[in-house]
C-alpha cells in the first residue's frame, strides 16, 4: 500500500457505501492488521471519513472493547503521507491535513485521495454473524453485554457519541479461547467539545441505522442516551435471537421491533408515535430472561430520556443481573 510497503493486502473482507476493509499483513512482523480505505473524493465522504479519525485519535487510552487505531495514512495520487500513530500526535499538523481535506480534495472529484486506517484485526467477523451462527449462550450474552457496557462507558468518559451501535458494528476477536467484543466503525460518531457530563450535548443531525435508532434522534434533538437505547435494542435481541431481514441487503440482523400487519416498524419510531407504547418484554418466552433483565430493557429503552439510564449507570447495573451467571454449587 505505501511506498516503503509496509503492508500487504490479503483479501477485501467488507465493503460499505463510504469504504472498502481488507485484511492485510504488515511485512516487517507478518502481523495481521485490518486496513479501511475511505475515498475522500466528496464533501460527504470527507466528513464520514474526518469523524472516524478524530474519535479514534481522541481516545488517549486504549479499551480492551474499542478498536485500536494504529495509524491513518493519506493518500495523495501515488504518494502515502502517514499523519497519525498511536504514540506520535501532533493536532495542528491533524488540523492542517482536515484543512487540506476539506477544502481542495473535495473540489476534485478525479483526485486519487483516500484515507487509509490501519486497525487491529478481528478474526471472528461481525457479532451479528457470530451469534447467528451458534445456539443461544446465556453465559456468552452476559459477558457481550458487560464488555459493551464497559466499552460504550468508555466511550462517553471520554466524549465520543457513536451515534450508529448496532450488530454489525461490533467485531469479535479471540483471545484465549474466549471471544472479545470490539466497537467500530466511528464515521457517524461525534467527540464532544468541552469538559462536563456527555449527556448535556445536545445534537440535532437525525443518523444512524433506523430500527436501532432512539425515539428523540428521529425528531433531530438528541444526547448520547441514544447510544444507550441503541444497546438496549442489541441486547433484547441478542437474548431473545430477534432478527429482522434487511431490504437492502437481504442479510439477516438482529434487532428489535414492532410488527404492525406484515410491516416492522423500528421501536424507537413505534415510540414516536405512541409513546405509552407498553413493551412486551420478554417477546417469545418467558423462561429467555429473568425479571431484573427485563426492568433493565425496560429502563433502557424508556421513551423519555430523562428516564433512560445513562452509560454509566447501565456499566453498574449490568453488573447487577441474575442473567448469564453461573450458578454456585452449595457444598455441605
Amino acid at each position: 500500500m505505501a511506498a516503503e510497503a509496509k503492508y500487504s493486502i490479503v483479501r477485501e473482507v467488507g465493503r460499505g457505501s463510504y469504504g472498502v476493509v481488507y485484511e492485510a499483513i504488515v511485512n516487517q512482523t507478518r502481523s495481521k492488521v485490518a486496513v479501511k480505505r475511505m475515498h475522500c473524493n466528496v464533501p460527504e465522504n470527507v466528513e464520514l471519513a474526518l469523524q472516524e479519525f478524530w474519535a479514534l485519535q481522541s481516545i488517549r487510552r486504549q479499551h480492551e472493547n474499542v478498536i485500536q487505531l494504529e495509524e491513518c495514512i493519506l493518500q495523495d495520487g501515488q504518494a502515502f503521507q502517514p499523519i497519525s500513530h498511536r504514540y506520535r500526535k501532533s493536532d495542528s499538523h491533524l488540523l492542517l491535513i482536515e484543512t487540506c481535506l476539506k477544502g481542495r480534495r473535495c473540489m476534485d472529484p478525479k483526485s486519487a485521495c483516500f484515507l487509509w486506517f490501519v486497525m487491529e484485526f478481528c478474526d471472528g467477523g461481525n457479532m451479528n454473524e457470530y451469534l447467528l451462527s451458534r445456539g443461544p449462550d446465556a453465559q456468552l450474552n452476559n459477558s457481550f453485554m458487560r464488555q459493551l457496557s464497559s466499552a460504550v462507558a468508555f466511550l462517553h468518559r471520554n466524549h465520543i457519541v457513536h451515534r450508529d451501535l448496532k450488530s454489525d458494528n461490533i467485531l469479535i476477536s479471540h483471545r484465549c479461547g474466549s471471544p472479545i467484543v470490539k466497537v467500530a466503525d466511528f464515521g457517524l460518531s461525534k467527540v464532544c467539545q468541552g469538559k462536563g457530563n456527555v449527556n448535556q450535548h445536545r445534537f440535532s443531525s437525525a443518523c444512524g441505522s433506523n430500527f436501532y435508532m432512539a425515539p428523540e434522534v428521529w425528531e433531530g434533538h438528541y444526547t448520547a442516551k441514544a447510544d444507550v437505547f441503541a444497546l438496549g435494542i442489541i441486547f433484547w435481541a441478542m437474548v431473545e435471537r430477534i432478527t429482522f431481514r434487511d431490504g437492502d441487503t437481504e442479510k439477516e440482523l438482529l434487532g428489535t421491533y414492532i410488527c404492525q400487519g406484515k410491516e416492522l416498524i423500528p421501536l424507537g419510531e413505534a415510540l414516536l408515535e405512541n409513546p405509552n407504547l407498553k413493551l412486551q418484554i420478554p417477546l417469545k418466552s418467558k423462561k429467555s430472561m429473568p425479571d431484573d433483565l427485563c426492568k433493565l430493557l425496560r429502563d433502557m429503552l424508556a421513551f423519555n430520556p430523562k428516564e433512560r439510564l445513562d452509560a454509566f449507570q447501565l456499566e453498574v447495573r449490568i453488573r447487577q443481573i441474575s442473567y448469564g451467571k453461573k450458578r454456585q454449587r452449595s457444598v455441605s
